[in-house]
């Protein structure tokens, strides 16, 4: 396979952050220098070729991207742009993705079906950060997994073939709390070929816990042995406050966390084999009063306030998973004892009472019985919906946002939940509020509505309610943290003058 990755014209100043792994932190670095360099006065965008996430988002184009990318463009204070993340990867199997290129699907591909496909792949990459450098004055790239995968570079299209077509200088990225790290950097420059090396122009040292100066030593040897500099090290930044990227941290004990505060609502969050979009859940981290815990099997439902069932990328194989595993039959006994259900996306399609898949977009055409707690039926369409929306939550009243991102078309004779600009099919309520689904994504985002939902149990279950806003979902804060924590603890003169600034 030949990838041309011949330098682009553009020119724009540029600088990529790789791993030496997966989960590195690449991508709070990224979202780090965007805050950092736009504080600075300049126009910065981030760019990353290609993702594999189950964690997109959808821009006001109706056009599909990741969701690290959109936090980035977030940092950058832009609106999310598709060319952030022309090909995106979502996992539908141990085997296969679906291939989305510029926010549109293009296919299921199996690796040897994407692995032909990559050239074309790569020059709509070309094409997209060609577009995006024209119109900023700095681009921050991100790559992925690690540099140094011996079975994966030579068909590369996101680590060193874009920092060349980019004209990007490579820092690469440790985490020292799994321990090994310099033994990372140095195997990694024994691993890369001369060019790649050229490109690479130091390291960072992420998540360090303790005293600094314990470094010297190894940060001396690091510079012997391979050249390059450590350029920074960067502290362990606890609760920080920013989204997780992908699936890595959720099944990693995101939700696992210790509340702090007295935990009086109990929220059941159902883990899904093929869960998308587990970022719906995640402001509820920031309320005091929630506890929000994983659920994989029936008997750890336990005795919830609530059960939340999220979207999914496979939602026939989660489907028969909740149905083989004994969570259908679990939920469905918790909701005839009055505990609240609620579903987002293929979790809302779960609850009604069939899904079909006529157009085989999900399996070999089956239809199979949902949990039938609300009165809709979905059926999968061969076209995605994508779209951004707001409108209003029916029965609170309240103001909400989000977007949506499924194949499914949901009917029934279920009440309406949600009014998105006339627009009363994106959700639907049983009769007594207890059980409702919902297509919209980002629904618990909002401070108001947030606050409403677990008041709601809080006065279900003899407990007072709150009513004021206990914690707001804002990034901004967040963000200039980050960027505070990191101009402090990265030579930035010598990132400047890496990007010829």
């Amino acid at each position: 396979m030949i990838l041309d990755s011949s330098p682009s014209t553009v020119g724009t100043p540029a600088l990529m952050f790789q791993g030496t792994c997966s989960n590195a932190g690449k991508s709070i670095l990224t979202a780090a220098f965007c805050r950092i360099l736009l504080q600075d006065g300049l126009s910065v965008a981030p760019f990353k070729a290609q993702n594999m996430s189950l964690n997109s988002y959808v821009t006001r184009h109706g056009e599909e991207m990741g969701r690290a990318q959109v936090v980035q463009a977030q940092a950058a204070r832009l609106d999310p742009d598709v060319r952030m993340n022309p090909v995106l990867l979502k996992p539908s199997s141990d085997t296969g993705s679906q291939v989305i290129v510029m926010g549109r699907p293009v296919a299921n591909m199996s690796v040897s079906d994407y692995l032909r496909y990559k050239p074309e792949a790569f020059a709509r990459v070309q094409e997209a950060y060609d577009s995006l450098a024209a119109e900023h004055q700095v681009i921050i790239l991100e790559g992925a997994g690690s540099p140094a995968e011996v079975n994966l570079k030579h068909h590369d299209i996101v680590n060193m073939p874009m920092a060349r077509y980019a004209g990007a200088k490579v820092l690469l990225v440790g985490d020292i709390d799994r321990g090994g790290v310099f033994a990372a950097f140095v195997g990694t420059m024994e691993i890369l070929d001369q060019w790649e090396r050229d490109l690479l122009a130091g390291f960072v040292v992420n998540r360090f816990r303790g005293q600094k100066s314990l470094l010297d030593d190894a940060l001396s040897y690091t510079l012997a042995k391979t050249g390059k500099p450590v350029l920074g090290v960067v502290d362990y930044l606890a609760n920080l406050g920013l989204p997780e990227e992908d699936s890595v941290g959720f099944k990693n004990g995101l939700f696992e966390q210790e509340s702090q505060g007295r935990a009086d609502i109990d929220l059941a969050l159902i883990d899904l084999p093929h869960i998308s979009n587990f970022t719906d859940f995640e402001p509820f981290l920031a309320e005091t009063d929630v506890r929000i815990r994983l659920v994989k099997r029936a008997g750890d439902l336990g005795s919830p306030h609530a059960i939340l069932v999220p979207g999914s990328k496979n939602v026939v194989a989660d489907l028969r998973f909740l149905m083989e595993s004994g969570l259908a039959e679990g939920i469905k006994q918790q909701a005839a004892q009055g505990v609240e259900v609620g579903g987002i996306c293929g979790g809302f399609q779960m609850l009604g009472h069939h899904i079909a898949d006529p157009h085989h977009v999900e399996s070999a055409g089956e239809t199979l019985p949902g949990l039938a707690l609300l009165a809709v039926d979905t059926v999968l369409a061969k076209d995605k919906t994508l779209t951004l929306k707001s409108g209003l939550h029916l029965p609170s009243g309240c103001q909400v946002r989000g977007y949506e991102i499924h194949h499914g078309v949901s009917v029934g004779t279920g009440l309406p939940l949600l009014s998105l600009a006339g627009q009363e099919d994106a959700g639907s309520v049983s009769a007594d509020g207890l059980v409702w689904g919902s297509y919209l994504h980002g629904i618990f985002d909002d401070d108001a509505f947030r606050r409403w939902f677990i008041d709601g149990l809080r006065r279900r279950h003899g407990l007072a309610p709150l009513v004021q806003i206990q914690a707001c979902y804002d990034l901004e804060p967040a963000f200039d943290r980050l960027a505070a924590a990191v101009r402090e603890q990265v030579d930035m003169d010598r990132v400047y003058g890496l990007l010829g600034l």
